[in-house]
C-alpha cells in the first residue's frame, strides 16, 4: 500500500503563514473516494475564489492512490506555495498539494443514541466572498471548538451575528421546522462551509435552504448534524451557551428516516 508520506510544508508556505489555501477531507472505502464530484467541485470552486490555479489531475490521482483499504480519511490540503511579499500574492502561484491518509471508523453509538449539542458564544463574520468554500483560515471554528471540554457534548452550533443559524463548528445543520414536510439545512451565502454530504442532500431534493433563527432551534421537530465522514447525528439534547438545558428530542422515524437516506450517500446504509 503506496501512503502519501507525512506532508513537510516549509515555514514560507502561505498556507502555513496566512490560511491562503484550502482543503478536502474525503471518505474513501477500499480505494473509492465518497462524494468525490462533490468534493472536486468545491475545490474548484474555491481556486477560483482564491484565484488559484486548480491541481493537477495526475497529482490528485496520485493522492487518492494513496489511500490504504477498508474505511478511511483522507485529508487534501492545496496551497498558493511560498512567495509573495507579506499579504501580496506571488505574481505566479507554484501550489501545494499534500494528502494524508488515515484509517477510520465512524461512532455508531452516536448515530443510535442522538447527540448532545450546545450554542457557542462565539459569532460567526459574514463575508460572502469566502462563504461556503473550506479555506484554511479557520480559527472562528478553533475557537468556538475551544468553549467547551465536556466529552458528553458532541458539537457546538454556530449563529452569526444576527443570530441566523449557520452550521456546527464541524458538521452542517439539518432541522425539520414545525409543520414542514422537508427537512431544511441553514444558506450559507454569507458565511460557513458548504458541505458535500449537504451538497448531494440538496442536490437530491432531500433537503432545501431555509434560514432559522438559533433561538428558535427549541421549535424545531427535529434536529440532525451532518458531513461526509461522520455521516448523520440525530440531536437529543440542546443545551445553551453556558452547558444549561435548552430543549430535548425523543428520536423518532422521522430521525431515522433522514438519517438513513443521507448515509446511503455514504456506504453507511443499515447501520444504525
Amino acid at each position: 500500500m503506496n501512503r502519501p508520506p507525512e506532508p513537510t510544508l516549509p515555514l514560507s508556505d502561505r498556507g502555513l503563514a496566512y490560511g491562503d489555501g484550502l482543503f478536502e477531507t474525503v471518505l474513501v472505502r477500499d480505494g473509492t473516494p465518497l462524494l468525490w464530484s462533490e468534493h472536486l467541485a468545491r475545490l474548484l470552486k474555491g481556486c477560483r475564489v482564491l484565484d488559484l490555479p486548480p491541481p493537477r489531475t495526475e497529482a490528485l490521482a496520485s493522492a487518492l492512490a494513496g489511500a490504504g483499504p477498508g474505511l478511511g480519511v483522507l485529508k487534501l490540503v492545496y496551497t498558493r506555495g511560498s512567495g509573495g511579499r507579506g499579504y501580496a500574492p506571488p505574481a505566479s502561484s507554484d501550489p501545494r498539494l499534500e494528502a494524508l491518509w488515515s484509517s477510520f471508523a465512524p461512532d455508531q453509538q452516536r448515530w443510535a443514541a442522538g447527540v448532545r449539542v450546545r450554542r457557542c458564544r462565539l459569532r460567526l463574520a459574514r463575508q460572502p466572498v469566502l462563504a461556503g468554500i473550506k479555506h484554511l483560515a479557520r480559527l472562528e471554528n478553533v475557537l468556538a471548538r475551544a468553549e467547551w471540554r465536556d466529552p458528553d457534548i458532541a458539537e457546538g452550533l454556530l449563529e452569526d451575528d444576527r443570530g441566523q443559524l449557520v452550521e456546527a463548528t464541524a458538521m452542517n445543520v439539518f432541522f425539520l421546522a414545525r409543520g414542514a414536510e422537508q427537512v431544511s439545512t441553514p444558506p450559507l451565502d454569507q458565511c460557513g462551509v458548504a458541505g458535500t454530504l449537504r451538497a448531494a442532500l440538496l442536490e437530491q431534493g432531500a433537503v432545501v435552504e431555509a434560514p432559522l433563527l438559533a433561538d428558535e432551534l427549541s421549535s424545531c421537530e427535529a434536529l440532525w448534524l451532518g458531513n461526509s465522514v461522520q455521516g448523520v447525528w440525530p440531536v437529543a439534547r440542546l443545551d445553551d451557551s453556558e452547558g444549561q438545558p435548552q430543549h430535548g428530542w425523543e428520536l423518532s422515524d422521522v430521525h431515522r428516516a433522514f438519517q438513513h437516506r443521507a448515509h446511503r450517500l455514504l456506504g453507511y446504509a443499515g447501520a444504525d
